[in-house]
Protein backbone atom coordinates (compact mmCIF):
# COMPACT_ATOMS: atom_id res chain seq x y z
CA UNK A 1 0.00 0.00 0.00
CA UNK A 2 2.86 2.36 0.82
CA UNK A 3 4.30 1.94 -2.67
CA UNK A 4 0.94 2.84 -4.24
CA UNK A 5 0.61 5.92 -2.03
CA UNK A 6 4.14 7.03 -2.99
CA UNK A 7 3.07 6.72 -6.64
CA UNK A 8 -0.04 8.80 -5.98
CA UNK A 9 2.09 11.50 -4.37
CA UNK A 10 4.31 11.54 -7.44
CA UNK A 11 1.30 11.67 -9.80
CA UNK A 12 -0.06 14.78 -8.06
CA UNK A 13 3.30 16.52 -8.42
CA UNK A 14 4.72 15.95 -4.94
CA UNK A 15 8.12 14.63 -3.98
CA UNK A 16 7.54 11.66 -1.63
CA UNK A 17 11.19 11.93 -0.54
CA UNK A 18 10.88 15.42 0.89
CA UNK A 19 11.20 15.29 4.70
CA UNK A 20 7.60 16.28 5.40
CA UNK A 21 6.25 13.42 3.26
CA UNK A 22 8.60 10.60 4.23
CA UNK A 23 6.12 9.05 6.70
CA UNK A 24 3.01 9.94 4.69
CA UNK A 25 2.68 6.65 2.78
CA UNK A 26 2.74 4.67 6.04
CA UNK A 27 0.34 7.07 7.79
CA UNK A 28 -2.13 7.10 4.90
CA UNK A 29 -2.03 3.30 4.73
CA UNK A 30 -2.73 3.00 8.46
CA UNK A 31 -5.53 5.57 8.20
CA UNK A 32 -7.19 3.75 5.32
CA UNK A 33 -7.10 0.46 7.22
CA UNK A 34 -8.67 2.12 10.27
CA UNK A 35 -11.31 3.97 8.23
CA UNK A 36 -12.36 0.77 6.44
CA UNK A 37 -12.19 -1.69 9.34
CA UNK A 38 -15.92 -2.41 9.07
CA UNK A 39 -15.25 -4.40 5.90
CA UNK A 40 -13.09 -6.79 7.89
CA UNK A 41 -15.13 -7.08 11.12
CA UNK A 42 -17.67 -9.74 11.98
CA UNK A 43 -21.13 -8.35 12.71
CA UNK A 44 -21.95 -11.62 14.50
CA UNK A 45 -19.05 -11.04 16.90
CA UNK A 46 -20.05 -7.42 17.46
CA UNK A 47 -23.63 -8.35 18.37
CA UNK A 48 -22.92 -11.63 20.21
CA UNK A 49 -24.66 -11.86 23.56
CA UNK A 50 -26.52 -8.57 23.16
CA UNK A 51 -30.07 -9.74 22.36
CA UNK A 52 -32.39 -10.03 25.35
CA UNK A 53 -35.98 -11.18 25.88
CA UNK A 54 -38.11 -8.21 26.96
CA UNK A 55 -41.90 -7.83 26.89
CA UNK A 56 -41.77 -4.02 26.64
CA UNK A 57 -43.35 -2.42 23.60
CA UNK A 58 -42.14 1.11 24.35
CA UNK A 59 -40.17 2.82 21.60
CA UNK A 60 -36.41 2.61 22.04
CA UNK A 61 -34.43 5.48 20.50
CA UNK A 62 -30.72 6.17 20.31
CA UNK A 63 -30.23 9.61 18.82
CA UNK A 64 -27.22 11.50 17.52
CA UNK A 65 -24.84 8.58 17.00
CA UNK A 66 -21.89 10.27 15.33
CA UNK A 67 -20.13 8.49 12.49
CA UNK A 68 -17.44 9.00 9.86
CA UNK A 69 -17.28 7.19 6.55
CA UNK A 70 -15.57 7.33 3.16
CA UNK A 71 -17.58 7.93 0.00
CA UNK A 72 -16.91 5.01 -2.32
CA UNK A 73 -17.04 7.29 -5.38
CA UNK A 74 -14.30 9.75 -4.37
CA UNK A 75 -12.81 8.26 -1.18
CA UNK A 76 -13.55 11.54 0.55
CA UNK A 77 -15.13 11.61 4.01
CA UNK A 78 -18.78 12.00 4.81
CA UNK A 79 -19.87 12.31 8.39
CA UNK A 80 -22.88 13.04 10.49
CA UNK A 81 -25.36 11.54 12.90
CA UNK A 82 -27.56 8.47 12.87
CA UNK A 83 -30.84 8.19 14.75
CA UNK A 84 -32.21 4.68 15.34
CA UNK A 85 -35.52 3.73 16.92
CA UNK A 86 -37.53 0.55 17.20
CA UNK A 87 -40.56 -0.85 18.96
CA UNK A 88 -39.67 -4.23 20.47
CA UNK A 89 -41.72 -7.33 19.82
CA UNK A 90 -40.33 -9.55 22.58
CA UNK A 91 -36.62 -8.84 22.04
CA UNK A 92 -34.29 -5.89 22.62
CA UNK A 93 -30.65 -5.25 21.80
CA UNK A 94 -28.08 -3.61 24.06
CA UNK A 95 -28.09 0.13 23.41
CA UNK A 96 -24.36 0.32 22.76
CA UNK A 97 -24.77 -2.26 20.00
CA UNK A 98 -26.84 0.23 18.00
CA UNK A 99 -23.83 2.55 17.93
CA UNK A 100 -21.55 -0.41 17.11
CA UNK A 101 -23.79 -1.36 14.16
CA UNK A 102 -23.56 2.22 12.85
CA UNK A 103 -19.78 2.08 13.26
CA UNK A 104 -19.60 -1.30 11.51
CA UNK A 105 -21.37 -0.06 8.38
CA UNK A 106 -19.83 3.42 8.31
CA UNK A 107 -16.21 2.24 8.55
CA UNK A 108 -15.91 1.16 4.93
CA UNK A 109 -16.14 2.58 1.45
CA UNK A 110 -19.82 3.43 1.49
CA UNK A 111 -22.77 5.44 0.25
CA UNK A 112 -25.19 6.94 2.76
CA UNK A 113 -28.26 5.44 1.10
CA UNK A 114 -26.92 1.89 1.40
CA UNK A 115 -25.62 2.42 4.92
CA UNK A 116 -29.08 3.53 6.08
CA UNK A 117 -30.68 0.39 4.64
CA UNK A 118 -27.94 -1.89 6.02
CA UNK A 119 -28.45 -0.58 9.55
CA UNK A 120 -32.23 -1.04 9.28
CA UNK A 121 -31.98 -4.54 7.80
CA UNK A 122 -29.46 -5.64 10.43
CA UNK A 123 -31.56 -4.42 13.35
CA UNK A 124 -34.70 -5.90 11.80
CA UNK A 125 -32.97 -9.26 11.42
CA UNK A 126 -31.59 -9.26 14.96
CA UNK A 127 -34.67 -8.33 17.02
CA UNK A 128 -37.57 -8.52 14.53
CA UNK A 129 -39.22 -5.42 15.99
CA UNK A 130 -42.83 -4.37 15.52
CA UNK A 131 -41.44 -1.31 13.75
CA UNK A 132 -38.20 0.58 13.27
CA UNK A 133 -36.80 3.77 11.85
CA UNK A 134 -33.30 4.82 10.87
CA UNK A 135 -32.60 8.42 9.91
CA UNK A 136 -29.14 9.58 8.88
CA UNK A 137 -27.98 13.15 8.32
CA UNK A 138 -24.54 13.70 6.82
CA UNK A 139 -22.22 16.22 5.26
CA UNK A 140 -20.35 14.90 2.23
CA UNK A 141 -16.98 16.47 1.53
CA UNK A 142 -17.27 15.43 -2.12
CA UNK A 143 -20.13 17.99 -2.32
CA UNK A 144 -18.45 20.57 -0.11
CA UNK A 145 -14.82 20.52 -1.31
CA UNK A 146 -15.17 19.65 -4.99
CA UNK A 147 -17.81 19.62 -7.72
CA UNK A 148 -20.72 21.86 -6.68
CA UNK A 149 -18.92 23.13 -3.53
CA UNK A 150 -22.04 23.60 -1.42
CA UNK A 151 -20.84 24.18 2.12
CA UNK A 152 -23.51 23.55 4.74
CA UNK A 153 -25.45 21.06 2.64
CA UNK A 154 -26.75 18.01 4.50
CA UNK A 155 -28.00 14.77 2.97
CA UNK A 156 -30.83 13.01 4.83
CA UNK A 157 -31.78 9.37 4.28
CA UNK A 158 -34.29 7.21 6.10
CA UNK A 159 -35.37 3.60 6.29
CA UNK A 160 -38.70 2.75 7.88
CA UNK A 161 -40.10 -0.69 8.62
CA UNK A 162 -43.32 -2.05 10.11
CA UNK A 163 -45.36 0.37 12.19
CA UNK A 164 -42.99 3.26 11.40
CA UNK A 165 -44.02 2.89 7.78
CA UNK A 166 -47.72 2.04 8.28
CA UNK A 167 -48.71 4.26 11.21
CA UNK A 168 -48.33 8.00 10.78
CA UNK A 169 -48.51 8.58 14.57
CA UNK A 170 -45.57 6.25 15.17
CA UNK A 171 -43.59 7.86 12.36
CA UNK A 172 -44.32 11.36 13.71
CA UNK A 173 -43.36 10.31 17.25
CA UNK A 174 -40.03 9.04 15.89
CA UNK A 175 -39.37 12.29 14.02
CA UNK A 176 -40.43 14.40 17.01
CA UNK A 177 -38.09 12.46 19.32
CA UNK A 178 -35.27 12.83 16.81
CA UNK A 179 -36.10 16.53 16.71
CA UNK A 180 -36.96 16.87 13.04
CA UNK A 181 -40.20 18.49 11.94
CA UNK A 182 -40.46 17.14 8.41
CA UNK A 183 -43.05 14.63 7.36
CA UNK A 184 -42.16 11.48 5.46
CA UNK A 185 -44.94 10.54 3.01
CA UNK A 186 -46.66 7.19 3.37
CA UNK A 187 -46.47 4.70 0.51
Amino acid sequence: MEKAIREILEKIGEDPDRPELLQTPRRVGESLLELTKGSRESLDEICAGSIFDEPSQAMVLVRDVSFYSLCEHHMLPFFGRAHIAYIPDGKIIGLSKLARIVEHFSRRLQVQERMTQQIAETLHGLVKPEGLGVLIEATHLCMVMRSVQKEGSVAVTSALRGSFLRDERTRLEFLALVGRGFKIPTP
